[in-house]
């Protein structure tokens, strides 16, 4: 097993954009649910004096599924037709996960959005990505 400065530089690292093109969209998906829940939790909790509980659920409100869905829905007239692609490779790949909690229209939607969160973060877009996921909470709030 690697020791932890093996994984140090993977904390920033970008690709190309025709890398993260051949990748799998739900691998995207997997990425930006992370950088989402990141973004959302360190939006919330900056300036909060809550306690981690009362996070949690603020943050959970925002990213399940139907509020990602909601999200997409929101941004989609503002995406470039590079970005509205990898959304919706995402949104229509096949996945064996079943939704909890969500429709399946609402599931494919929240893939779709996290798709294209991690594509911006992978391809070192991080301004554009700033600039869509406060979009998306102002218009989700």
């Amino acid at each position: 097993m690697a020791d932890n400065t093996d994984f140090l530089p993977y904390a920033g690292v970008t690709i190309s954009v025709k890398q993260a093109r051949e990748m799998n969209p739900l691998v995207l998906a997997y990425i930006g649910d992370s950088v989402q829940m990141l973004y959302v939790r360190t939006r919330t909790a900056v300036g909060s004096g809550s306690k981690a509980g009362v996070l949690h659920k603020a943050v959970s409100q925002e990213v399940k599924a139907h509020s990602q869905a909601v999200a997409a829905e929101n941004i989609l007239p503002l995406l470039t037709v590079e970005e509205e692609g990898i959304y919706r490779r995402a949104k229509n790949s096949h996945t064996n996960n079943i939704a909890k909690n969500a429709t399946s229209s609402d599931y494919r939607k929240a893939s779709g959005y996290e798709a294209l969160i991690g594509y911006l973060y992978i391809t070192g877009q991080r301004e554009r990505l700033a600039e869509l996921i406060s979009k998306a909470a102002q218009n989700n709030g």
